[in-house]
């Protein structure tokens, strides 16, 4: 089962390194991940994407109270209506010929995606989402024209109403 795990830690050096290596030593997978300062600038927040069922995560979080630099540790369920999660992604696509790029474009309003680079053979899109429809689009993309290069960014992941990391 996919899973998210959300952690606030100091914003030290070796912080994340210490957290990927604990995954590592205990064989755990990261399937993505991504870490940026949170309103308080000594303090970071790490989203992990990982697969495992609850008793796993249960596992990981534990260990990961552990850690000197860790301050909280969540799990956000994949399927829990509780989160708002997104991944953005970039791709260049080769559009040569007007057809290619008015289905590229009828493309982008179908899926609400952006051309946020246009070159004479090249565009950039952007497109913000879910994980699963990201690679939606991407299918979608992938079966019209011709893909250059494709960057995500991994998923980012915060509860609904009152429920906050922080608190």
């Amino acid at each position: 089962m996919r899973q998210i795990i959300s952690i606030l830690l100091e914003n030290e050096t070796g912080a994340l390194s210490r957290v990927v290596g604990l995954f590592s030593q205990r064989g755990y997978n990261i399937e993505d991940i991504t870490a940026a300062p949170t309103e308080d600038k000594s303090v970071s927040r790490i989203t992990i994407l990982t697969e495992g069922d609850n008793i796993a995560v249960e596992r990981i979080t534990k260990q990961l109270h552990k850690l000197v630099n860790v301050i909280k540790v969540s799990s956000l369920a994949d399927d829990h209506e509780g989160i708002v999660e997104r991944e953005i992604l970039f791709v260049k696509v080769q559009c040569i010929g007007h057809t290619v790029r008015s289905e590229i474009k009828d493309l982008c309003e179908i899926f609400r995606a952006e051309i946020v680079d246009v070159t004479p053979e090249l565009y950039i899109l952007q497109y913000v989402n879910t994980s699963s429809e990201v690679d939606r689009f991407l299918k979608a993309v992938s079966e019209q024209v011709d893909v250059v290069e494709t960057v995500r960014s991994g998923v980012c992941g915060i509860f609904r109403g009152d429920h906050s990391l922080r608190a």
